[in-house]
């Protein structure tokens, strides 16, 4: 792994390391080890401290000479004493005074520390601290000279030593590969990666709040399953020893949450990792989080409704317009939502009007005359999705539900009653991407049965990520589904679109990566 620069001068990584491990060890014997320290009592975080300030600021008395006078902590007004803790990422030692940066939660800020505030002993272990050094911090609010809100120390306690070398501060982390490897350096040095983060919990809570409003009602369904079904897609297995069975991990959440429906629970919805044995890329991971619901009575017209409030939705609450950003590209979540056909949109950007091709090899030579790849096994309907994929989906920038799809490429979706061939289905696409899929629910045993035995063909013929026939939701329907309306979303996905991410790396705390033999340091040295 590439070194980092850490700003020593060409010292020897491994004596910088070992200085640090003698500081602590000087410090241990001294019966001063941070590491026994069990708690600290945070008052306030950087950003509080300084919006706050008015509040919170005390200004130090000063003698005839203009010089402060030092007050002891126990005689400060109440409120006045605030506490921080959090990494220090810089220091400049001024003799009998220093300067420090302390990142916390969320942000930096300033502490001054001197010699005869916190004791000629304790600053004389001040001085040797080091970056990256997690400390606590008790002092008054004050500005300096510049104006900057800050802390003056009268109090320091080292909370945790740091033995590793951050990378140095003006070159930062910026090997993609290290960054998400070693998240956890990405985000002490990265802050902007840290507030990603934050506003990814944000919006699955804004989720939350969003279908709470609605009456949803939130629940946990099974990872591992003996049929991976509801998407097309094809699964990691592994065995269950306590049983001696193979199974496998979920590529969807769909078929127990349709069974719930089936029990009565009429608004359900789950939030949860699924597993896909597939490629990575900047849009796909194998291992991400999917959020799937399901509401009885309704229908896909009900589902984009709900989506389109939604999204709306967060856009405000997170990013408080219904108008963002992404890679420089205005995207109105405003206005409503575009709808089409599969078909029209095909008609649209081609001229291809597939209403008119009755037959799979007329729509195989189209396929050929637009150098659109197909296998022999595949269908119109299939030949359809491919010409989508192909023509339509680089079309889509603003949100635009995609509709009626082929019934070949829906095997768990309602007919539409006027059109058998094709079913209620929509996706949602925006800035090209798929953000979402749904359907009317298909609830009828007899019609699953047969698109269970087409998806059984479609494997024989080659198709790894067919759907299998699974007899326990074919009894579930057997006993009867309310007509529903069900939905898919990519979670990832939709936190890329909300926070400005180019990747989906950037928004997944640990992406899958390709294991390495040895581990590595952020600068390159061996652990």
């Amino acid at each position: 792994m590439a070194q980092q620069n850490n700003g020593q001068g060409g010292q020897d990584i491994n004596q910088l390391l070992q200085v640090r491990r003698d500081k602590l060890k000087d410090l241990q014997e001294r019966g001063l080890n941070p590491f026994e320290i069990t708690k600290y009592d945070v008052t306030h975080h950087s950003v509080d401290v300084k919006e706050n300030y008015e509040e919170l600021h005390f200004e130090a008395p000063v003698d005839e000479n203009g010089k402060s006078i030092v007050v002891p902590v126990e005689d400060f007004p109440e409120g006045k004493l605030v506490s921080i803790a959090g990494r220090m990422m810089f220091k400049r030692v001024m003799g009998k005074a220093s300067f420090a940066n302390v990142r916390d939660l969320k942000g930096d800020i300033q502490i001054y520390v001197t010699r005869n505030d916190i004791g000629e002993d304790t600053y004389k272990d001040f001085k040797k601290y080091d970056v990256g050094d997690i400390i606590g911090v008790r002092g008054f609010v004050f500005k300096t000279k510049t104006g900057e809100v800050s802390i003056h120390a009268k109090e320091v306690t080292l909370l945790s030593k740091s033995l590793q070398i951050l990378p140095e501060k003006f070159h930062g982390l910026t090997d993609t590969d290290i960054r998400y490897r070693q998240r956890y350096v990405d985000l002490v040095m990265n802050p902007e990666v840290k507030e990603t983060f934050i506003k990814r919990s944000k919006i699955i809570k804004e989720i939350r709040n969003f279908l709470d409003g609605r009456d949803f009602m939130e629940v946990e369904t099974p990872m591992l399953v003996h049929n991976a079904g509801g998407a097309a897609a094809r699964p990691f297995e592994t065995h269950y020893n306590s049983l001696d069975e193979d199974v496998k991990l979920r590529i969807s959440l769909e078929l127990y949450l349709k069974r719930l429906i089936v029990g009565g629970l009429e608004r359900v919805y789950e939030i949860g990792r699924v597993f896909r044995n597939e490629g990575v890329d900047t849009r796909h991971n194998p291992e991400f989080t999917l959020m799937e619901l399901y509401q009885a009575y309704t229908d896909y017209y009900g589902m984009m409704e709900l989506t389109e409030s939604m999204f709306r939705y967060l856009a405000e609450k997170v990013c408080g317009s219904t108008k963002i950003s992404y890679n420089g590209i205005e995207i109105d979540f405003g206005k409503p939502f575009e709808r089409i056909t599969m078909i029209d949109c095909i008609k649209k950007y081609t001229g291809v009007d597939f209403d008119a091709v009755e037959t799979d090899e007329e729509a195989k030579e189209l396929a050929k005359e637009h150098n659109v790849e197909f296998e022999e096994r595949h269908t119109k309907g299939d030949i359809v999705n491919l010409f989508f994929e192909e023509f339509c989906e680089k079309q889509l920038i603003q949100p635009t539900f995609v509709m009626d799809h082929p019934l070949a490429i829906s095997p768990l979706t309602k007919k539409k009653p006027e059109d058998p061939t094709k079913v209620e289905r929509f996706e949602l696409f925006i800035n090209t991407w798929e953000m979402c899929n749904a359907y009317s629910e298909l609830n009828d045993p007899i019609d699953q049965r047969e698109r269970f035995e087409a998806q059984e063909e479609a494997f024989a013929a080659g198709d790894e990520e067919a759907n299998h026939t699974d007899e326990d939701f074919l009894n579930a329907l057997s006993i009867g589904m309310p007509p529903t309306g069900g939905i898919g979303y990519g979670i990832d996905r939709l936190v890329m679109l909300l926070t400005d991410s180019q990747a989906i790396r950037d928004v997944l705390l640990f992406p899958t990566l390709k294991s390495q033999n040895t581990s590595s340091t952020p600068n390159g040295s061996q652990k």
